[in-house]
């Protein structure tokens, strides 16, 4: 393959459309093999936009604002980062010879809880929990009371678990109907989810680059509100679970197509493995990979991008934590304890120019056997905190 230098009139391009915290890195990997880089995102400043070679702000949901910045950019490669994207402009730019990854299709499916799910299960025969839609508070009550409770209530759109909660008993549903509405994405139509007991839940990144397929090792998360907190690498599965995890992946990514780096969530219990949700696209729980592996999981999304080799290095196990603003600020500033900085550990600012109740501002990396490294973690993202 061919490498050139950025900002040349054959410079080899890519397009970010969302450029927060995993676009940020995504940017930073593309760049370190000579790609140029454009970041665009709704509100100025985003992370990615601060290390892309330019940027742009724009509406992401209309149709002809993404399309003048593609057809203006001409970006060879276009990588949706975000859920809340116009679709349709995706569609049209690809019939226009834009290659959107890992496809406009693929896209439209799993940006749509209802579209990824009947995908699957009804089209792939992937195992997954009972499952209604809904779109009325008594279609809610009714599939609720088929389901059995607690159930999982949760918008068909959203992102970062905005939106989603579980019904324990009946009345609880008034609630986790109102938090769906609440949700930004749309909550028209809602999906509900049996309970599956799970005895943990994983995401297993898996990667195409057109010739192979490739797993890192499993990823274990904690997550509140349906929001990742805390994850862990690798997480021990029996050899039975983890093989029939890498086949489910690999079915549904294949039934996607495209290159590029996916996020497959899975619940496990036992043996027993059901698919949960995917991402087309680096996955905030892999953010631990930047401390474990030889490449992150945004190197391996760039690579599969270009279409070059995916092998890489397990280094060791490793866990990350989250940290979420208590503050609302538009001159956000938070304040890190030293002990971050360790030959084990260290942190990830991403830069966010505001602050808002619940937004990740950084991440804890440690390096360790994973129960050290995660009760570090959970003890070094408690030293970390805004300054008001």
């Amino acid at each position: 393959m061919q490498f050139t230098a950025p900002l040349k009139s054959n410079s080899k391009r890519i397009m970010l459309l969302g450029s927060g915290e995993l676009g940020k890195e995504v940017a930073i990997e593309a760049q370190r093999l000579g790609l140029e880089v454009i970041a665009v995102d709704r509100y100025e400043n985003a992370p990615a936009q601060m290390v892309a070679h330019r940027s742009h702000v724009i509406n992401m949901q209309d149709t002809e604002a993404v399309l003048e910045i593609i057809r203006h950019e001409k970006p060879d490669f276009i990588l949706p980062e975000i859920e809340a994207i116009s679709i349709e402009a995706l569609f049209r730019a690809e019939a226009e010879g834009f290659h959107v990854i890992p496809n406009a299709e693929a896209v439209s499916k799993t940006m749509n809880r209802k579209n990824i799910r009947r995908f699957a299960a009804e089209e792939l025969g992937v195992k997954t929990g009972a499952y209604r839609f809904v779109s009325t508070y008594e279609e809610l009550c009714d599939a609720a009371d088929a389901l059995g409770f607690p159930c999982v209530i949760k918008p068909v759109m959203s992102s970062s678990g905005h939106g989603q909660s579980v019904a324990k008993c009946a009345d609880d549903l008034q609630a986790s109907w109102e938090t769906a509405k609440e949700a930004r994405g749309d909550a028209s139509e809602l999906i509900v989810e049996a309970f599956i007991a799970f005895d943990y839940e994983i995401t297993l990144l898996s990667v195409r680059n057109g010739r192979e397929t490739v797993f890192c090792e499993p990823i274990g998360h904690i997550q509140r509100d349906g929001d990742y907190v805390f994850s862990w690498q690798p997480m021990q599965m029996s050899d039975r679970a983890k093989e029939s995890a890498q086949k489910m992946a690999k079915t549904v990514t294949d039934g996607l197509g495209g290159r590029g780096l996916f996020g497959v969530e899975m619940f496990v219990c036992g043996d027993e493995v059901y698919f949960s949700e995917l991402s087309p696209r680096p996955h905030d729980t892999g953010m631990v990979t930047l401390i474990t592996q030889s490449q992150s999981e945004f190197a391996l999304h760039v690579r599969a991008v270009l279409g070059l080799p995916l092998d890489f290095t397990f280094y060791g196990s490793g866990a990350s934590a989250a940290f979420k603003s208590e503050a609302e600020s538009h001159a956000p500033a938070i304040e890190v304890d030293e002990s971050l900085f360790s030959a084990n550990s260290y942190v990830r600012i991403f830069s966010k120019p505001e602050a808002h109740k619940g937004r990740r501002l950084a991440v804890a990396l440690v390096y360790d056997e994973v129960e050290h490294a995660l009760a570090q973690a959970k003890t070094l993202i408690g030293k970390i905190e805004d300054v008001l």
